[in-house]
């Protein structure tokens, strides 16, 4: 097992040392039981509220399963609808068995009208039953980034079975939003959906219209997407992206109050957004180049007086990292080396000999490669054998 030996390198000082990851410490005055505030790049927690705490979504589920339909379908199919898709609860389309709808309307419903049957009808027709769904949507959960989530219904009514409760948290729900809206293959296309006003469709002798309820869109400059929710369990909640100037945020709201307090949603929604372009700013940070030499050991050839042990210098070397980072006045990076020591000859061009760390302030935000610059060879028999010649010379004179 290597033993690792770390050198901890300050790369230019770019910014003073805190000693720890960095959260204005600004009192906000917020509805929300739970918030969080991520950078849409790094997904960074800007600033929260019992933000890593599991709470029920409501629909604001709908973004995965939109994003997991979308990855996964075509938008062209016709979706059948099963006598379990029609007997969801409102809010509805109000679809009966065995009628057919393009799977594209069908998504406009779920996300501008944020439609529960429109919901399980794709979820069956993608993976043939809600269970099979909801796995393809923690899956992809987890692939995301997310560290407490658990979705049992692809509509986000509450929910519970043998593994816990349908849920997630604000921090969790900010990657997902932050995911679809600038990862995702399908990004362009979940952005389309979403930032849609109004949709007109006619499928099974019926004509229905379906009008965005994300009021937040027409509210402040640059937002991108968004979705709302609401449970008796999980409140009023909302999840939004934005962009303005480079800078990308991400906010979640949970339990953002019940009736007759509908509203509050937007005002912290604001509030959030408002914070973060008033206390951050997007900075270009350079990580320089990583140059480092060591010496490795290798073949050593055991004589009747004597023992050799070839020791060779390695070059090794990392490229020039640059970053584009939301950060807010008294925030540092830094770096940290870590070279594996203990790795014989030989050694070749390009192998890994140890990682380089990137923080801002703790939080590790990157970590690469630093690789051998060269090749260093064992020796072979001649090159032992010049060697005890030399040193026997050497001696004898």
């Amino acid at each position: 097992m290597a033993i690792f030996l770390c050198i901890i390198l300050i790369v230019g000082t770019i910014f003073c040392n805190t000693g720890e990851l960095y959260r204005a410490e600004e009192n906000l005055s917020m509805y929300s039981g739970s918030y969080a505030l991520i950078d849409g790049n790094t997904a960074r927690v800007l600033k929260g509220k019992e933000d890593e705490v599991p709470m029920a979504n409501a629909s604001t589920t709908k973004i995965l399963t939109c994003i997991v339909v979308l990855e996964n379908g075509n938008l062209e199919d016709l979706v059948t609808v099963s006598a379990n898709a029609a007997a969801q609860p409102k809010v509805h389309l109000g679809m009966r068995e065995g009628e057919q709808y393009p799977l594209k309307d069908l998504l406009y419903g779920l996300m501008l009208e944020s439609y529960n049957d429109c919901a399980v009808a794709i979820a069956e027709h993608i993976a043939g039953n809600t269970e099979a769904f909801a796995k393809m949507m923690n899956d992809k959960a987890v692939e995301i980034g997310c560290k407490d989530t658990y979705f049992i219904t692809p509509n986000g009514l509450d929910a519970e079975d043998d593994k816990g409760f349908h849920h997630t948290t604000a921090s969790d729900l900010c990657r997902i939003m932050a995911y679809c809206t600038w990862e995702s293959p399908m990004k362009d296309l979940f952005l389309e959906i979403t930032q849609t006003r109004n949709y007109a469709g006619a499928s099974s002798g019926k004509e229905y219209s379906f009008v965005n309820r994300n009021a937040f869109l027409n509210q402040m400059d640059g937002v991108l997407s968004g979705k709302t929710g609401f449970t008796n369990k999980a409140g009023y909640c909302y999840v939004a992206a934005m962009e303005v100037n480079g800078e990308r945020y991400c906010i979640a709201l949970l339990a953002c109050g019940w009736p007759n307090n509908k509203n509050y949603k937007w005002k912290d929604a604001r509030t959030l957004f408002e914070y973060g372009m008033e206390n951050y700013d997007l900075k270009s940070v350079t990580v320089p180049a990583v140059e480092q030499q060591i010496t490795i050991e290798g073949y050593v050839s055991k004589m009747r007086f004597q023992a050799l042990n070839q020791r060779a210098p390695l070059n090794l070397g990392a490229e020039e990292k640059a970053y584009q980072l939301l950060m807010s006045e008294g925030e540092q990076i830094d770096t940290e080396i870590i070279l594996d020591t203990d790795t014989k000859l030989p050694v070749q061009e390009g192998q890994t000999m140890g990682m380089c760390n990137v923080y801002l302030n703790t939080l590790l935000l990157d970590s690469f490669p630093i690789v051998a610059r060269d090749n260093a060879y064992i020796w072979g028999w001649k090159d032992v054998f010049c060697t005890i010649f030399y040193q026997f010379l050497t001696f004898s004179l």
